[in-house]
């Protein structure tokens, strides 16, 4: 009898899955979004259609050691991105779901055991057996929820990519103002210094009686306003530390011992690679990851569609029935059963059609925010280029002025000194070389956050995954705790 069970059985079941082989619902194509032939500035020199080809931009743009080991450090220790690591994880699992659901649904082993009295005699009955009852995937619908599951999978790898350059932007910006405030900080001590001699002057002029006391104390007023600044500066150089420690992985402390000894903000190089628009499609994470999504949408229309279909099972049990469990495992004891069955939801009252328009509606909703995530990518390169290419014609500009300022101040007061001119001169050329040589400072600055943004909006960075899964990315104390957590499980649940 079990003999024919399993012939039998075997036989339904390969006939089943010889005629399954349709699978509903609209196969994803590729989406189409609008993409620009060329960046707007590709005529400046300053910029170049090749694609940058190293990922590791921040060593090939500043070339900066204390930054490289920042970002290693990053790598390893960042929170937000081992999330993103452990989110990839659960889309693992959850495939692994969906292709265990196109095998036997059921397979349950069973045991009962019982007495009963009735009439002054007792019952026993003694139950064990194997039951085991599988949905045929003939419409296609497990197939649909594995493709579904597996573009799930890989919009996670994609959001992972994505935390990864957000995480070097992160850091290379926060670097780089940590340096521009160190370097403000510096020019307004120079500054102070500077004022101080003026005070100095205009007190000895004033003694020897060759001024009134309004220059001492217009002189006065400004070095104090100058010096008021210094407690502004620190305040934001300490919150870039404390934002850059929290980058690491590390509660805010002192980042002196990672930072080291005070550098100048990093040089920029003269040119920026930034390839063809239409990279862009492949190369940004946030891109890739909609498209993804797009398609996990699509197969779920054909998942909708199959619930209007029939759904065919087979299945059927072994096992042995005795009312003593001497007799339990004898021939006379075993039963069997086969079963094949159907199941069609005909009463639905539009409920199943008004589902399939639904996961419709959800992939044409994503389609359009696809669409314009193209859109707006495209407009967040643009947007760094040119703040870039400004930010460094700039530079150029103050660099000229800065210098016209500080030979200004010397001339003024000389003069000054010398009777030719009033204070009123050297106040006017202190206070505006103040400004000059502080907004000279910022916008050094801003020219290296500015080119770490366009970095930013290519999506370049995480090629340094090399298709590694990121899983195995996962510091290694992150993955002996999964280890330890899954043999746990393995012993619980086994």
């Amino acid at each position: 009898m079990r003999r024919l069970l399993q012939t039998t059985g075997l036989a339904a079941l390969s006939a089943l899955i010889a005629s399954g082989c349709a699978t509903l619902g609209p196969d994803f194509q590729e989406p189409i979004a609008p993409v620009e032939s060329e960046w707007l500035e590709i005529g400046d020199p300053l910029v170049s259609s090749e694609s940058a080809g190293d990922p590791k931009w921040w060593q090939t743009a500043f070339q900066d050691p204390v930054l490289d080991q920042l970002v290693e450090t990053a790598l390893q220790e960042n929170l937000t991105l081992r999330s993103a690591g452990l989110r990839v994880l659960q889309s693992q699992q959850q495939l692994a779901i969906a292709i265990g659901n196109q095998y036997p649904q059921q397979q349950q082993l069973t045991g009962l055991a019982s007495r009963e009295k009735s009439n002054a005699v007792t019952f026993n009955d003694y139950n064990l057996g194997f039951n085991l009852s599988w949905e045929a995937d003939f419409w296609g619908r497990f197939r649909r929820q594995v493709e579904s599951a597996s573009a799930e999978l890989d919009a996670s790898v994609a959001d992972y990519d994505g935390a990864l350059v957000s995480l070097l932007s992160q850091v290379a910006q926060n670097y780089i103002l940590i340096r521009t405030f160190q370097a403000r900080l510096e020019v307004a001590k120079n500054n102070i210094k500077s004022q101080q001699v003026s005070l100095r002057v205009a007190k000895a002029k004033f003694d020897a009686g060759e001024v009134s006391e309004l220059d001492a104390d217009q002189a006065e007023s400004l070095l104090h306003n100058t010096i008021a600044s210094v407690p502004s500066l620190e305040t934001s150089l300490q919150q870039l530390k404390n934002s850059l420690a929290i980058l690491l992985g590390k509660p805010p402390h002192d980042m002196n011992y990672l930072l080291g000894e005070k550098r100048d903000i990093p040089d920029t190089p003269v040119t920026v690679a930034v390839g063809m628009p239409q990279n862009l499609i492949r190369q940004r994470p946030d891109i890739r990851a909609a498209e993804r999504r797009l398609a996990a949408q699509s197969a779920q229309i054909g998942v909708a569609v199959t619930d209007l279909y029939p759904a065919f099972s087979i299945g059927g049990s072994i096992g042995s029935n005795a009312m003593t469990t001497g007799d339990l495992f004898t021939s006379d004891s075993n039963t069997w059963n086969l079963f094949g069955a159907f199941q069609w939801n005909i009463f639905n009252y539009g409920r199943l059609r008004s589902n399939v328009r639904l996961q419709d509606a959800l992939f044409q909703q994503l389609l359009v925010d696809y669409q314009n995530t193209v859109l707006q990518a495209q407009g967040d390169v643009e947007n760094s280029i040119v703040a870039y290419l400004k930010s460094y014609q700039q530079l150029a500009s103050y660099q000229l002025a800065a210098a016209a300022s500080r030979r200004s101040v010397a001339v003024s007061t000389a003069q000054y000194q010398n009777g030719l001119i009033d204070f009123n001169t050297v106040i006017s050329t202190l206070n505006a070389d103040a400004q000059q040589q502080d907004l000279l400072t910022a916008t050094r600055g801003n020219v290296a956050t500015n080119l770490v943004q366009v970095y930013r909006s290519l999506g370049g960075g995480w090629e340094i995954r090399d298709n590694r899964d990121p899983v195995d990315l996962l510091p290694a104390a992150t993955r002996e705790e999964m280890r330890e957590r899954t043999n746990y499980w393995k012993g619980v649940l086994d």
